[in-house]
């Protein structure tokens, strides 16, 4: 009997059709002699499945089925490609839990971590990960900090981002104390919560790591070239960006940014495939020599899958299939 792979796809933020177009590669790339496949959208209240002719058919959220030709359909896994909530911030995967099926991406209490960059960042640093140096401001407490704190404790320029968003939408470099408002603000379009981040000079890497009970995997090393401000929606969806798998690094350099990217995997408990972004920054010592630091940015528990994405090119580089690849991955939640 082959099992029933849901591909659940869309969600409640901007990115919504970059995730249908991640559910289209994900679905091709699955084993059609072991799965049958359906897409099932998520918009607001509105949950359709794709169904083979076309159609779309309302899942019955009460056990997450559909009807397709007469026939309920009641899928046996979720592989979960939505950027943003309600799939990336543990709210779709409490949803599972509580429906007893099994799903691709981290638990609850991961999801809603790893989704809060704020807290993912202080988590993280207590386990010695580097970080930025970062602060926080909440949606109707805008005045509590003012500009001159901002630039006091964290520097221009400077990043201000969604606290929980996906994606680089409501990002801004800000490089003047009188561009923070307006910025602030753009980034509340997207989360109630905007976090202020220092600005790191250096390499931008990135990195794919996945493990089953029997096998780990690593994914080779993305090194990312833009000459826009920062890598920003442009340069990740629009081509104005050089993507170079394997990345331009000392060999010491990637097998420690391997060794982090496989500990912060553990630390957090993840499951299916993460992926690591990290800026490669210098420091110099009182004595002139260079040191390289490894720092990190965010971790993506439900990674973009088009075709162009990072994890299918870095897939590619180490000679693996992604059919392969997400078998792995759901066969490993029946063991």
């Amino acid at each position: 009997m082959k099992r029933t792979i849901a591909v659940i796809a869309g969600g409640d933020s901007s990115e919504h059709d970059i995730s249908l177009k991640s559910a289209s590669n994900i679905a091709a790339s699955l084993d059609k002699e072991r799965y049958d496949v359906y897409i099932v959208e998520i918009k607001g209240m509105l949950w359709e499945a794709h169904l083979k002719n076309g159609d779309r058919a309302t899942v019955d959220r009460n056990d997450f089925s559909f009807m397709e030709a007469g026939q309920r359909i009641r899928p046996d896994f979720a592989y979960i490609t939505i950027h943003g909530t309600p799939g990336e911030n543990g709210i779709l995967q409490g949803y599972f839990d509580l429906m007893h099926l099994p799903y691709s991406t981290s638990d609850v209490l991961t999801e809603a971590m790893t989704f809060n960059k704020f807290t993912l960042n202080q988590y993280l640093k207590g386990f010695g990960v580097s970080v930025s140096e970062s602060l926080i401001i909440r949606k109707g407490f805008e005045q509590m900090v003012t500009k001159k704190e901002i630039v006091e404790k964290i520097g221009l320029p400077c990043f201000v981002k969604p606290n929980a968003g996906g994606s680089s939408f409501g990002v801004t470099k800000v490089k003047e104390a009188e561009q923070l408002h307006d910025a602030i603000m753009k980034a509340m379009h997207e989360s109630d919560e905007v976090m202020v981040e220092a600005f790191l000079d250096g390499t931008e890497i990135t990195c794919g790591c996945y493990k089953t009970h029997d096998k780990e995997v690593v994914l080779p090393i993305t090194e990312v070239v833009t000459a826009n401000e920062f890598f920003d929606y442009n340069a990740k969806y629009n081509g104005q960006v050089r993507e170079i798998t394997p990345a331009r690094l000392k060999e010491d350099t990637a097998e420690r940014v391997r060794l982090i990217t496989s500990a912060i995997y553990d630390i957090l408990g993840c499951s299916g495939l993460i992926r690591a972004d990290y800026i490669i920054s210098h420091t110099t010592d009182h004595d002139g020599s260079t040191k390289e630091k490894i720092n990190l940015l965010e971790i993506n528990t439900t990674p973009g899958m088009t075709s162009t994405s990072f994890i299918p090119q870095q897939v590619r580089a180490a000679g693996l299939s992604l059919t392969d690849v997400f078998t792995d991955i759901i066969e490993d939640k029946f063991q």
